[in-house]
């Protein structure tokens, strides 16, 4: 048998490819597309860098963290946060906090969204099965429409009641807001109980010439520990026998193996395998759903646009849904000082008018949009390009648990095959999340320790919040000890 096979060289992959290389297995990496990093490459063009959907390196999981130092060293900046929603032709902080809230609501909007929110709080929703139920329970229904359900149904392309409360439980932090609007109406002298929310990270790590900069390093410690990684080569098949994984086949070679870490899209992997999985599986596999979407990057003449990492766009006249300021990401990002580079995101189904909308089109489109928001005039746009991402996101729709069990249930059966990342598990993971499920994935081919891979990010806790530590990690003893982090 050969050395190990990893499907996939995004974050989850690179990962197992690296942790693999350490121990001495030789692993081969098979990567469809021609850029390591996945969903979170790095794009180059004209010297301009572009981050596709803005990758903070920011983690609850000190041995992620440890491994990203050990990595890239001082090449790891660390970076200030700013981020805020742009709603109703206003800046908002965001995360949202409750002093924010309420001091741009204005009287008559607050005092619609306290009686809102006591509704929520006396009479909540029995039943918390959609995002609808689970956002209106927390902060009460006018706050859901204000806030949430634009930008949310802008995302995913399809009503906040299709989809599951899990993924709010996932991504959004709790505000305190009853507690805040009692204090401001108490006029407390702007004194809010100490119970308020807290605020997310203000600072985070970010490779010097973006995230693509952390794989390419990755990519290039396999190369030197003698793992190979192809690039251009899309695994068609993968063949199982008597239960056990055998081989797989990419560019018409079949490749003998026994162990493969896969982050494809769990729809490919049942596609592609052999014997073809049960009927059920496969009809599980083709419901579930992805959701894609492009990057419209644009140079600007003059200074930025906004002070800003990244904006949420929650103005329903507009298409876009997030802009990045790249310069704020980090300064090596943007090659001339007298420039500026945004990313203006669209999120889209593949193949829908959006998709295929020509780039010049989209580009108009984007600086158009940049002029109707206020943030630049359509003649500073110097240039720009469209970069497509297609399952960008799993989406959390009424049946994709039960969709997911049922593919787990045959997905358990065969030796020497562990899923992993993002599209890998079906799970809206962090990249420091997808690099968890690989360490355990290596840990469990080559010693046996049995990690369940599907309950990484499966806990009802916001991301960042600085509570407990994530799920437990240890480095098996034949892998290199790793520095302190900083």
């Amino acid at each position: 048998m050969n050395g190990p096979v990893i499907v996939g060289a995004g974050p989850a992959g690179l990962t197992a490819g690296y942790l693999f290389a350490a121990r001495g297995a030789r692993p081969l990496v098979l990567e469809s597309e021609n850029q390591v990093g996945g969903l979170a490459k790095t794009v180059v063009r004209d010297g301009y860098r572009f981050d596709l959907g803005g990758h903070r390196f920011f983690t609850r999981a000190a041995d992620v963290e440890r491994l990203w130092r050990e990595v890239l060293g001082d090449e790891l900046l660390l970076r200030p946060r700013l981020s805020r929603i742009y709603w109703n032709g206003r800046f908002l902080d965001y995360p949202l906090t409750a002093r924010e809230v309420i001091r741009k609501l204005g009287p008559v909007e607050l005092s619609r969204s306290l009686a809102s929110y006591a509704v929520a709080t006396l009479s909540p929703r029995q039943r918390e099965d959609t995002l609808e139920d689970w956002i209106s329970n927390r902060f009460g229904r006018r706050l859901f429409e204000l806030f949430f359900r634009t930008y949310t149904e802008k995302v995913w392309g399809v009503p906040a009641s299709e989809l599951r409360a899990e993924w709010g439980a996932q991504r959004i932090q709790a505000l305190s807001f009853g507690n805040a609007a009692r204090d401001a109406l108490r006029r407390r002298n702007g004194a809010f109980h100490r119970n308020a929310g807290r605020s997310l990270i203000r600072r985070f790590h970010y490779p010097r010439y973006g995230p693509g900069q952390m794989w390419e390093a990755m990519a290039d410690e396999i190369a030197r520990h003698d793992g190979e990684i192809r690039l251009g080569s899309p695994v068609e098949r993968l063949w199982v026998e008597g239960e056990r994984v055998r081989a797989v086949e990419a560019d018409g070679e079949t490749i003998a193996c026994d162990q493969v870490v896969s982050s494809m899209p769990l729809r490919a992997l049942v596609a592609a395998s052999e014997p073809r999985p049960p009927s059920d599986v496969i009809e599980a596999a083709q419901g579930l759903r992805y959701r894609d979407f492009l990057t419209v990057a644009l140079v600007l003449e003059g200074g930025d646009p906004f002070p800003d990492n990244w904006v949420y766009v929650h103005d329903a006249g507009v298409r876009v849904g997030r802009i990045q300021n790249y310069r704020s990401w980090s300064p090596w990002m943007v090659p001339r000082p007298d420039r500026a580079s945004v990313g203006l995101e669209y999120f889209c189904f593949e193949g829908d008018e959006l998709w295929s909308m020509d780039d010049a089109s989209l580009i108009e489109l984007a600086a158009g949009e940049l002029r109707s928001l206020g943030l630049a005039p359509a003649a500073r746009v110097e240039r720009g390009w469209v970069v497509r991402v297609p399952k960008a996101y799993p989406v959390y729709d009424a049946r994709y648990a039960e969709r997911l069990a049922t593919i787990r249930r045959w997905l358990d059966r065969i030796e020497g095959l562990q899923q992993v990342g993002r599209n890998g598990l079906h799970r809206y993971n962090n990249s420091d999340h997808s690099m968890l499920t690989a360490m355990m994935a290596v840990e469990n081919l080559c010693d046996g320790v049995g990690h369940d891979l599907w309950t990484v990010n499966a806990d009802a806790v916001y991301h960042e919040a600085p509570a407990r530590v994530e799920q437990p990690y240890r480095r098996a003893p034949e892998t290199p000890a790793m520095s302190e982090p900083v």
